[in-house]
């Protein structure tokens, strides 16, 4: 296997220009739970990242194929912004990149680190928000094409993970089609979306890299940009405060209006912010059971997640009943 890694390291290095005698080290890197990750380093130093999506037979969730051609999206769209983001260096079967420096956000950083780093970050997506693309959707396809409204796209998407999770059957803390029909009632407040902007959709602390290499802790890079789309905004406020509420976090909130994000919550707000909440937790519960990680995650992950689920199925019941009057 790990000669098989090096030889296939070696043939992309090469059909992207570079010389494949060149690689002097590779190793696996973690985190990634769909498609494999490997880090090469070249004999100057320079660090490139490899990934390389699962057979076309292996299990997954229906939005899950094509993904590495959403991530080579978000990176050539995030970078006309100055995000700062792996560039595409090769995009085909497999997606090289170069590697930003950094380590993922961990619990290291001080109080008052975190709080300068949520201000850049909010500043930063709101520079990647003002990215618009061509349509609604997943640019992958997997999905079909884009939309031309939000609704479509959105509904498009919800459906998928619905189907998903009658096809996986997976523990759900309520009947799939008590979920589906509770969401299908909300489905009226997407229509205030009309400008597809850039989601990344994944901005959990796991892909943002921190920089301590000129002293200050900075942001590196923001990383796996495989689960992006073209859409509402407010939909990446779900992972950014992963199980959380973004509400809460006044540092990013703040970061985020001085780089020019539009940021109230009003009624209509927080309903498409819960019906995003129940769209991540749906797949984050039905995507346990073709990934087989083990009765003990798939147990722990239930115990956090389905509350969750069950508060934003709430809110989605709550606030599309009076979803009418004014914030």
């Amino acid at each position: 296997m790990e000669t098989d890694s090096w030889e296939r390291a070696r043939q992309v290095l090469e059909a992207a220009g570079l010389p494949p005698a060149r690689l002097a080290g590779l190793r696996p890197l973690s985190g990634g739970t769909y498609n494999t990750v490997e880090e090469l380093v070249l004999t100057d130093g320079s660090r490139y990242v490899l990934k390389v999506p699962p057979p076309p037979t292996a299990p997954g969730l229906r939005h899950e194929r094509r993904l590495l051609v959403s991530e080579a999206e978000f990176y050539r769209a995030a970078a006309e912004a100055d995000v700062p983001v792996p560039r595409v260096v090769a995009a085909g079967p497999h997606l090289l990149t170069t590697a930003c420096p950094g380590k993922p956000w961990d619990g290291t950083l001080t109080a008052a680190e975190r709080t300068v780093l949520r201000r850049e970050l909010g500043r930063q997506v709101a520079r990647l928000h003002r990215v618009t693309g061509p349509g609604f959707g997943y640019p992958s396809g997997a999905l079909g094409p884009l939309a031309a409204d939000w609704r479509t796209a959105f509904v498009t998407m919800l459906d998928a993970v619905l189907d998903d999770a009658r096809h996986y059957q997976p523990r759900l803390p309520r009947p799939v089609d008590v979920v589906a029909r509770t969401l299908r009632a909300a489905h009226d407040a997407l229509d205030e979306v009309t400008v597809p902007c850039l989601v990344h959709f994944d901005l959990w602390q796991g892909n943002i890299l921190v920089d301590r290499v000129a002293g200050e802790a900075r942001i590196g890079g923001l990383i796996d940009g495989e689960r992006m789309f073209w859409g509402d905004p407010l939909a990446d406020f779900v992972s950014l405060t992963l199980l959380g509420d973004i509400r809460k976090d006044r540092a990013f909130l703040t970061g985020y209006r001085e780089g020019g994000g539009a940021s109230g919550f009003g009624v209509t707000e927080r309903l498409r912010l819960a019906l995003y909440r129940c769209y991540l937790y749906l797949i984050m519960l039905t995507e346990t059971v073709p990934r087989a990680a083990g009765e003990e995650h798939d147990r722990r992950l239930r115990e956090v997640v389905a509350p969750e689920l069950v508060a934003a199925l709430d809110e989605v019941g709550e606030l599309g009943r009076g979803s009418s009057g004014s914030p």
